[in-house]
């Protein structure tokens, strides 16, 4: 009986010595390659290649002759080869019943349900999958009840690179490579006296040019 099935979920290796394909478990993807089956037209046409570079003349045409036979028997010769790989591979997989897939025995078959792991998961697996979830959760819950940032003062106008010579910081209030303080005294107005933003070119209260 053809496994008709196989035919969505298969790789064909064939080429002009022979044919070999590849068949996959339709759940998780293991593969199982069928036997190497040569071809006998094609390993005929090969030594009539090689003996006809040698000796040309006939052998060469003789050469030609068996391309266009293995051609025109070419699908014939797939199709049985297919037919016995399908053969060869049936055993190594196990169809479910509910779902029609063909899944791998070891990984993805649940033998005490006979149904693939998609439709009756094994509940070991399962619980074990369940509870490494819950214990990140949890784990996550616990972080977040624990300060991180220490004392971290979150008020204080953070910056990422030094405003004098631009270097990377991680904290603190003077630069580690320059010295200067990463935090900027705020600029005031010659005239007055009120403070000015960084980004300001006149002063908000009397109106005096930035100097």
């Amino acid at each position: 009986m053809t496994l008709i099935q196989f035919t969505r979920n298969y790789s064909d290796h064939s080429n002009d010595k022979g044919y070999q394909f590849e068949f996959f478990c339709d759940k998780c993807g293991t593969g199982f390659r069928s036997s190497f089956q040569a071809n006998a037209l094609g390993m005929a046409s090969g030594l009539l290649h090689a003996a006809s570079s040698v000796f040309g003349g006939v052998l060469g045409r003789a050469a030609q002759g068996a391309d266009y036979v293995k051609d025109a028997l070419r699908g014939e010769g797939w199709d049985k080869a297919f037919q016995e790989a399908i053969h060869e591979a049936k055993p190594k997989f196990r169809q479910c019943t509910r779902c029609g897939r063909w899944v791998c025995p070891d990984v993805c078959w649940n033998e005490g349900r006979s149904l693939c792991e998609g439709c009756a998961p094994d509940l070991r697996e399962e619980a074990a999958s369940i509870q490494a979830r819950v214990a990140v959760e949890q784990l996550g819950q616990k972080m977040r009840q624990v300060d991180q940032v220490g004392d971290l003062d979150v008020k204080a106008h953070a910056v990422a690179a030094c405003p004098h010579c631009n270097a990377r910081v991680e904290g603190g209030k003077f630069c580690p490579e320059c010295g200067k303080p990463l935090a900027a005294a705020p600029s005031r107005c010659g005239q007055c006296g009120a403070a000015l933003s960084a980004t300001a070119k006149f002063c908000p209260e009397c109106g005096a040019p930035r100097r």
